[in-house]
């Protein structure tokens, strides 16, 4: 992320060309985000079995630290938050997130090649802790773990039907798991990417992807946006794989603000989570809104700030962005941090009302 500061120190210093045949288009019955609906036999198992684990959840009653009964930041109304502790020691560095459609179950990436799965639990429509918690390695083409080969930075991730894809930053790769197939044993299958995606900087390669559902534009399309890798005018870079129409595009970079993490509304618009830190203006989240039909190839892409935050309020190295529907209609937004497994950074679970 950082020009001279590296991830790893982002809020300690603060605080001190794919084929169609490749990109399945129809979503199978059983979705990524739903476990086995069956037991996996001993003769399935790798080298890697998932592991039960404990998380603790401390509520967050406000969100403002300077004025708690403020609950509206922009177009977010705050809803709860939750900072999670384990003591699980692979607990940490969560990068990605995704919800089921009730915003209950999930499935979440950390950026030392692991997933972790399990369910929010509510009272009433406040987050007030995790259960059912499962961390499982990334597993590779081999059945092993991704990091025996030294895959690391595994930052953004989509769904599609039972297809989980996963983007590596360091090695600008992105993996597809077919969860069908074994869920968090499924072992994952390298993605061809355009050239010019394997030639982002390497710990600033791709943070965000997003696979377009059908009846939207782009149907079928993996849209995959870096965290800083920049164009000649210096626009960030991303990339429309697969699909119809294949190619480059930009999103035009302002404030010094790099890409976390995206999500796609029912509505058809982008939710691009952003962040920034110097030494003059401290940490800063934003959230830009961008019609997902003005994602094109060639395209530079903008669009008005929905959301914004600063260490004035509880935030940390937010990295993960997702979006569901409840029963009453609200669009509600959830958002992780990235501890970086740094004492003095939380992972904190965000949840927000998008007030249209």
């Amino acid at each position: 992320m950082s020009p001279t500061l590296s991830r790893r120190r982002f809020l300690a210093s603060a605080a001190a060309g794919l084929s169609a045949a490749a990109l399945p288009h129809l979503a199978l019955a059983q979705t990524a985000i739903e476990p086995p609906t069956k037991p996996i036999l001993p003769s399935e198992s790798t080298v890697a079995a998932p592991v039960s684990i404990d998380v603790n959840a401390r509520p967050l009653s406000s969100f403002d630290i300077r004025d708690r009964a403020h609950v509206r930041f922009g177009a977010l109304e705050y809803r709860s938050g939750l900072v999670l502790t384990s003591s699980f020691r692979g607990f940490g560095g969560l990068s990605a997130l995704r919800v089921d459609a009730k915003g209950e179950r999930f499935i979440a990436v950390s950026d030392h090649g692991s997933w972790f799965t399990g369910r929010i639990v509510y009272k009433g429509r406040e987050m007030t802790g995790l259960a059912d918690v499962e961390a499982a390695p990334l597993l590779g083409p081999d059945g092993r773990p991704i990091t025996a080969r030294g895959w690391y930075d595994s930052e953004s991730m989509a769904l599609d039907g039972s297809f989980v894809y996963v983007g590596l930053e360091r090695v600008n790769q992105v993996l597809r798991f077919d969860f069908s197939k074994g869920f968090t044993r499924a072992r994952g299958e390298v993605v061809s990417l355009p050239p010019a995606a394997k030639r982002l900087p390497n710990n600033k390669g791709l943070e965000a992807l997003l696979m377009v559902p059908q009846g939207l534009p782009l149907a079928g399309t993996l849209i995959a946006i870096s965290e800083r890798g920049l164009d000649a005018q210096g626009n960030i870079i991303g990339f429309l794989v697969g699909g119809k129409t294949p190619g480059q595009f930009s999103v035009r970079r302002t404030d010094n603000f790099d890409i976390s993490d995206a999500v796609l509304l029912p509505s058809g618009d982008l939710l691009l989570l952003e962040r920034k830190f110097s030494w003059v203006d401290g940490v800063g989240i934003r959230i830009r809104r961008i019609a997902l039909a003005s994602v094109m190839p060639g395209a530079v892409l903008d669009g008005p700030s929905v959301f914004n935050a600063d260490l004035g309020n509880e935030i940390d190295n937010m990295e993960g962005i997702d979006a569901h529907t409840t029963a009453e209609g609200d669009t509600v937004i959830t958002m992780i941090s990235d501890d970086n497994f740094s004492m003095i950074q939380r992972t904190l679970l965000l949840q927000f009302t998008l007030v249209e």
